[in-house]
């Protein structure tokens, strides 16, 4: 085979194993994003709990970057500290590492069952989560057959007369190969994908176990990178994060790699095969930041932070709020079509704006505080200027002549956003108060509660993303899901409510206090759910999908 043709299948190896990662990625935020997230918040206040949490939330989403952005942004909106952040993403580093661990083991097998019972899966059922689940198989065999392919395109090197002068350079000049792994892993934007790449070069000897071991320190620098080139429009507490993170790895890499050709040890104590001299490498780094790093976070992230503000980076978010630049063009208002699609625009950035509304205020029922009680409340007034500008525009564009189209496009966007702005209501004039009210009665949840609140939280706002997209798409499917999602909510709320009331028999004295608290935010996150639904009804009516009415009606002779 010719050098082109295997440069080529490995390009589509190593494209195919970034497009399964992602899809993994993809299906685990979508089914389980929202828990994840909680459970992270929480294990966030205790040092250890952080650091297990960023790293099973890595293998989880087989992404540190990921994990990196994630905590930037909890850390940036205050609600958790810059330290437990660190925290979390040192271990997120090492759960990445063990990800190339799981993943170097011969699982060929779990090729065909993952790919036939995903596929299965997915095209079997509606349930947004099984489908999830049904990606998420899918990803795992696709993942696994491009490490095969990458393998098969690999195994032509071994005879290639221009690669050993190559590698032979590369080992002469252990600075350059450093400085390549780490621009190559920023470029693939996945630390995973390097490594499997490398340790697949080192099981058919392409590269030796010593360079094998240099670029695989260069590729953790060339992680670190990636978080903080993705993070830089952050605010500088969010920034901070990632900056310390690439700080940290940076110097322990660059430490590490001048040791490693200074004293030249043999690789044979991190194992016998040179792929596993690799693993075991990428595998002791991390884990060396981790131990190392701790002692050192709280010190370097503020160093970091306090950089960040000295170069000019805002300290809590942009001084230009992008939400107050307007896409209601008046000039555009004799052309309906483009008109629409302006205010369609605007109903996008309300439903971003109740997004962020949404995934903050169950924050505070755990962190309460007033500055991010007031942030919140902000946010609720953003939305009701942009609500009663959406609507004047509108108005202006149904005096127009319209075809019969686009008057029910008016109509769908007026109404959608009246439902949007009324959800923010419910969020600032009903759960704030309960939040407030939580924090100066220092009322406390239920295990058990807490746990049942969580998770109705995380359904009402993965239904409140289908709602979003059903508002700017009209996609029927959507559309058809959020209805069966809304009924199989009103079947959880009655079940919450009835093991709420099974403590309450039980005279459990922490259910008894937070039961006022417990019951109302249910019937609020019920009710932000109910008004969000309804933007399918719409859709499925024209579609002929939907009935007249819920009531069986007598008939009368």
């Amino acid at each position: 085979m010719s050098g082109t043709l295997v440069i080529i299948h490995l390009a589509g190896a190593v494209a195919l194993l970034l497009w399964a990662t992602r899809m993994v990625r993809t299906g685990v935020t979508r089914a389980y994003g929202d828990v994840l997230r909680q459970r992270l918040r929480a294990a966030l206040r205790n040092p250890l709990m952080a650091v297990l949490a960023g790293t099973s939330l890595a293998i989880a989403l087989q992404s540190s970057t990921a994990v990196v952005l994630l905590v930037g942004s909890f850390v940036g909106s205050g609600i958790v500290g810059g330290t437990a952040g660190l925290f979390a993403v040192l271990g997120a580093d090492l759960g990445s590492a063990l990800v190339v661990r799981i993943l170097s083991f011969d699982l060929s097998l779990l090729i065909p069952i993952s790919l036939f019972a995903g596929t299965s899966i997915f095209l079997a059922t509606e349930s947004r989560n099984w489908r999830q689940v049904g990606r998420i198989l899918v990803g795992i065999g696709l993942l696994l057959l491009s490490l095969q392919m990458i393998g098969r395109a690999s195994e032509p090197l071994r005879q290639s007369t221009v690669l050993p002068v190559i590698t032979a350079y590369l080992e002469d000049d252990p600075g350059i190969a450093f400085l390549l792994a780490a621009i190559i892993t920023w470029l693939f934007h996945s630390s995973i994908a390097t490594i499997l790449l490398l340790v697949a070069l080192a099981a058919r000897g392409i590269i030796s176990p010593e360079l094998g071991i240099v670029l695989v320190l260069g590729a953790n620098l060339g992680a670190g990178l990636i978080a903080t080139a993705l993070s830089r429009t952050m605010p500088a507490s969010a920034r901070a994060v990632p900056v310390a993170n690439l700080a940290l790895r940076g110097l322990f890499s660059i430490l590490i790699v001048t040791g490693f050709v200074l004293l030249d040890p043999s690789p044979t104590f991190l194992g016998g095969e040179p792929s596993a001299q690799v693993i075991h490498a990428h595998i002791g780094f991390n884990l060396i930041v981790v131990i190392l790093g701790l002692p050192l976070a709280t010190f370097v992230y503020r160093a970091a932070e306090m950089i960040l503000l000295r170069t000019g980076a805002p300290a809590h978010g942009p001084t230009e709020d992008p939400f107050e630049v307007s896409a209601l063009d008046p000039d555009a208002l004799d052309r309906p079509a483009e008109a629409i699609a302006n205010a369609t625009r605007e109903v996008v950035r309300i439903c971003e704006t109740l997004e962020v509304m949404l995934v903050r205020i169950i924050g505070l029922y755990e962190d309460y505080s007033p500055e991010a009680a007031a942030a919140l409340a902000a946010l609720d007034d953003r939305i009701d200027r942009r609500h009663a500008a959406v609507k004047l525009y509108l108005a202006e564009i149904a005096r127009r002549e319209l075809s019969e189209a686009e008057s029910r496009r008016v109509q769908e966007l007026l109404n959608g956003s009246i439902r949007l702005e009324q959800a923010g209501d419910v969020i600032v004039r009903n759960m704030l108060v309960h939040v407030r009210k939580k924090h100066e009665r220092n009322l406390t949840f239920a295990p058990e509660g807490w746990e049942e609140v969580s998770s109705f939280h995380a359904a009402v706002l993965a239904n409140a993303r289908l709602a979003f997209n059903v508002l700017v798409t009209r996609d029927k499917q959507t559309a058809r899901q959020l209805v069966q999602e809304k009924d199989r909510l009103r079947d959880l709320e009655k079940s919450t409510n009835r093991r709420h009331f099974e403590r309450l028999r039980k005279r459990k004295n922490v259910s008894v206090e937070s039961s006022s608290l417990h019951l109302d935010t249910i019937r609020d996150l019920k009710q932000i759910n109910s008004l969000l639904a309804s933007s399918a009804y719409p859709v499925l009516e024209q579609e002929g999908l939907l009935r007249a009415s819920r009531l069986d009606v007598p008939h009368h002779n």
